[in-house]
């Protein structure tokens, strides 16, 4: 589960950024999470729980955007929706979409005190 190690990554970040700031704790990470980033929203939650215990992000609340597929189809010139990796445009039914958003995972937010 990829999950464990995203969740470790986004506490040190949101960690080395509250100490920066001289926080006391986090009471909020806002995250956009890309519906083509293959990350499990639900398990990231877990994971999430489990590692902050004990940190300045104990008992912050967590709270993910959804963020849409969107690709470029060079057959047809046009930006399209993506559901899927490699799915196809549909729009002329072509298989050369390139992914253009949706892929990423980032902390978009966070609320210290």
């Amino acid at each position: 589960m990829h999950e464990m190690s995203l969740a470790e990554g986004v506490l040190q970040l949101v960690e080395e950024t509250a100490r920066r700031e001289g926080a006391k704790r986090v009471k909020l990470v806002v995250l956009e999470i890309g519906r083509l980033s293959s990350v499990a929203p639900e398990a990231l939650r877990f994971c999430f729980d489990m590692v902050v215990h004990g940190s300045l992000a104990d008992g912050a609340a967590l709270e993910m955007v959804d963020v849409p597929g969107e690709g470029w189809c060079p057959s047809c010139a046009v930006a399209v929706p993506m559901a899927e990796l490699y799915g196809s445009c549909p729009a002329c039914g072509g298989h050369h979409v390139r992914v253009t958003g949706g892929r990423d995972m980032r902390v978009r937010e966070i609320e210290i005190e």
